[in-house]
């Protein structure tokens, strides 16, 4: 079949048998490091990465031995039984996130699930606090907590009783909490929204009224951890420590994996919470080859986010390491149009929000052809 055949061959089949829950018109066929390429060959600069998934690149061939030798080892054995890697790998999570016990699960959405849970379980409260414009999952649980009105509301109600308030606004949070709230659940930046930086501030005094208050601290990493941001966590920024963490996107380089740790006395007994899939022996190969690497790498995150800044310092961006977020407005489809066009991949987030979130592996070179091409297009788009 010629390359020319491919998209129009998935998009046969999408259109007859996929349900049409996706926007989508080109096909992504094959990637290596920071360069993807689509069904008629054309090379693009992915600064999408599969929104913030692809943390050492696209098939990173550590990653790849990892996974193609434990395949030809045990792919799935249950959660029945001790499973190969599933130890090792919660060692690590628990060693970068400085909680007690980790839990895996198959997606991001599934971490809030388990977190959301444990902290009903656990405080036997069944109210929570959540913020506006954040992005939890798509889960009737996750759901609960995500305020996206067009997401949310067609599915309501929802079994979970949240309250959201302003998203940086203390005074919201300590009105909104009280003696029966399980636990407040936020974004330490809020991806899905634009990448929207809060005060570090914010997060402590978050801390503070959920320890007045009695209720848990859930910080939900999904998209910011895994040294999407220069550190492990972008709570370490701050300096925070929360009750419960989640994880999934980087955490395995684009297998599908995610997970939960908690701190000490935050626990599930036995037959409270499980999973078929979760921490299989892949997944979890994928997952410590995945933290060997960016082990390796995220020390240069922090600086890489600065060559995006300086190349972009006329649009504000807003970065942290290699989140990073530029205010386009009802423009910003356009945009996204016009790099596509020129061979750099970028998303629009909520509200009008240029969002780049590239591998961690990104180099100098692609960095400042990728600036390139997106200050060409904001300058014929925008200005």
């Amino acid at each position: 079949m010629k390359n020319t055949d491919i998209t129009a061959q998935y998009r046969a089949l999408d259109d007859q048998y996929y349900m049409p829950a996706f926007s989508r018109n080109m096909a992504i066929v094959r990637g290596k490091g920071s360069t993807v390429w689509d069904g008629d060959g054309k090379e693009y600069i992915d600064c999408v990465a599969g929104i913030a998934v692809c943390s050492t690149g696209h098939c990173h061939p550590a990653v790849v031995k990892a996974i193609c030798e434990q395949a030809h080892e045990l792919i799935h054995c249950s959660n029945l039984y001790y499973v190969p890697h599933q130890g090792e790998m919660a060692k690590k999570i628990v060693e970068v996130t400085g909680m007690k016990k980790a839990f895996f699960s198959n997606s991001g959405a599934e971490a809030s699930d388990g977190a959301l849970k444990l902290a009903r379980v656990r405080t036997g409260k069944k109210k929570f606090v959540a913020f506006t414009h954040g992005f939890h999952g798509r889960t009737i649980g996750s759901l609960a907590v995500t305020h996206k009105p067009a997401a949310r509301e067609p599915f309501e109600p929802l079994g979970l009783p949240t309250t959201f308030v302003e998203y940086g606004n203390l005074d919201a949070v300590k009105k909104a909490v009280d003696n029966d709230t399980a636990a407040v659940i936020v974004e330490p930046i809020q991806g899905e929204a634009g990448v929207i930086i809060p005060q570090d501030s914010f997060l402590e005094g978050i801390r503070e009224i959920c320890d007045r208050k009695g209720a848990l601290m859930i910080v939900d990493e999904v998209q910011t951890g895994m040294g999407r941001t220069g550190k492990w966590l972008a709570l370490q920024h701050a300096k925070v420590q929360p009750d419960i963490v989640t994880l999934a996107k980087g955490i395995a380089s684009g297998f599908p994996m995610g997970a939960f740790a908690a701190r000490d006395g935050l626990e599930f007994g036995k037959g409270e919470h499980g999973s078929t899939f979760a921490g299989g022996p892949v997944a979890c190969a994928a997952g410590l080859a995945t933290i060997s690497v960016l082990e390796q790498i995220l020390p240069d995150v922090a600086r890489k986010g600065e060559r995006f800044k300086k190349g972009l310092a006329k649009y504000h961006p807003r970065v942290r390491g290699l989140m990073i977020g530029i205010t386009v407005g009802e423009k910003c489809p356009e945009v996204q149009a016009e790099c596509l066009k020129n061979g750099v991949l970028v998303n629009c987030a909520a509200d009008g929000n240029l969002r780049l979130v590239p591998p961690l592996v990104i180099s100098d070179a692609e960095i400042d052809r990728a600036v390139k091409v997106i200050d060409g297009a904001l300058g014929k788009v925008v200005l």
